[in-house]
């Protein structure tokens, strides 16, 4: 079971992946996935953005979006929820450790 200030942090992670990096000294392994998650859909986020923008694809900016949103979604209530489930297709990437 995870203490109410690990969720709060985990949630924050998905909306400013930074903060509970920088902020946390001793993190849990929760929070520590959690943040990793979120670095995770920022990264996915950005690369959208830029893939997106250059190709010349109907409606690829619209179904990055959608992913996004449903990522972000997913995401928050894993973490509030105090479980460690990854993001479907993305969340197989472990940047922090």
């Amino acid at each position: 079971m995870q203490n109410q200030n690990d969720k709060t942090m985990a949630i924050l992670a998905y909306i400013l992946f930074f903060i509970p990096l920088l902020a946390v000294r001793n993190r849990s392994e929760f929070l520590n996935h959690h943040t990793n998650q979120g670095l995770i859909l920022f990264i996915f986020a950005v690369a959208g953005s830029i893939v997106s923008s250059i190709l010349p694809i109907p409606f690829l900016g619209l179904i990055i979006w959608i992913a996004d949103i449903f990522f972000f979604v997913y995401g928050i209530m894993q973490a509030s929820s105090g479980s460690m489930g990854r993001l479907p297709v993305i969340g197989g990437i472990d940047i922090i450790k």
